[in-house]
């Protein structure tokens, strides 16, 4: 066998591999699929049935959350607002922290970051007390604000855009500088764009974060109108009646957000995480 065949032979091995990977990967999303087409009567027959009747597969559960679910619709859309400001506030306010720590030299940095390290460490279970006693104090209980302030400055966040921002070309902040620039207008004008595919890498990663976050908004969300969708469809689960289908069904239309943002930013996602990773 020559060099070339071999070289075939291993390509085509690798390939069978990653789609054997992949369809593995993939089967528990592609049973959550084809489960939200099944009735209740189907789909909990002795027990959770895993055995699937084609014929029985229909559209009557979407047909129920588009049509009578309203409160479906709201929670959706407090996860979309919650995302959103979580996304915008912390890529805003993490890059800038990041930042200033990779490129200005000021008393009591490596302080600074290292006290970043340690909050990564620190499980968020330990610190939702103190929060929660802050958001209490600050009367901010059941709104928006109480689920996303305390992820507005994510220390991986602050971590990852620092690594980034070590890699930037610190001639072009002389020149700017020469120029008569300020250092806002050297963040904002010329370093912000620079670091566009690590804002796209966290925008997803903290976008994922967001939106499946559960225990943080359980705990600060009180009213039925303001819970998002993990907690929403979590309450479908009662010992007075379990609406797998329903909760099923609306499961599978959470992941059409995440899907849409990873389309827009994939391009930039790879080489965010990779620069940020090699560069320190």
């Amino acid at each position: 066998m020559n060099s070339k065949s071999k070289g075939n032979g291993i390509k085509w091995l690798a390939t069978i591999g990653f789609a054997f990977v992949s369809l593995i990967a993939l089967f528990p999303i592609i049973g959550l699929l084809i489960s939200s087409f099944r009735p209740s009567s189907d789909l909990m027959r002795d027990g959770i049935s895993f055995s699937i009747d084609l014929t029985k597969l229909n559209f009557d559960n979407y047909a129920y959350i588009f049509q009578e679910a309203s409160q479906y619709w709201s929670w959706y859309g407090n996860s979309l607002i919650i995302s959103g400001m979580t996304i915008i506030l912390s890529l805003f306010f993490s890059s800038m922290v990041g930042y200033a720590l990779a490129v200005y030299e000021f008393k009591g940095r490596n302080l600074f970051f290292v006290l970043v390290l340690l909050i990564l460490m620190i499980p968020f279970e330990i610190l939702m007390l103190p929060l929660y006693q802050l958001m209490v104090s600050a009367q901010i209980v059941d709104t928006y604000f109480a689920v996303v302030l305390p992820l507005i400055v994510a220390p991986v966040a602050v971590f990852f855009f620092r690594q980034f921002a070590l890699g930037l070309p610190k001639e072009l902040m002389d020149a700017a500088r020469i120029d008569g620039s300020t250092e806002y207008g050297i963040f904002f004008r010329i370093m912000l764009p620079l670091m566009g595919p690590s804002l796209a890498a966290m925008a997803i990663l903290q976008g994922l974060a967001s939106w499946n976050n559960f225990l943080w908004p359980l705990l600060v969300l009180r009213s039925n109108s303001m819970f998002t969708l993990p907690i929403g469809l979590a309450t479908l689960l009662t010992p007075y009646g379990n609406n797998y289908d329903i909760l099923i069904a609306g499961s599978v239309l959470t992941i059409i957000p995440i899907i849409i943002l990873f389309i827009f930013f994939q391009r930039y996602f790879v080489a965010g995480l990779t620069s940020g990773g090699v560069k320190g």
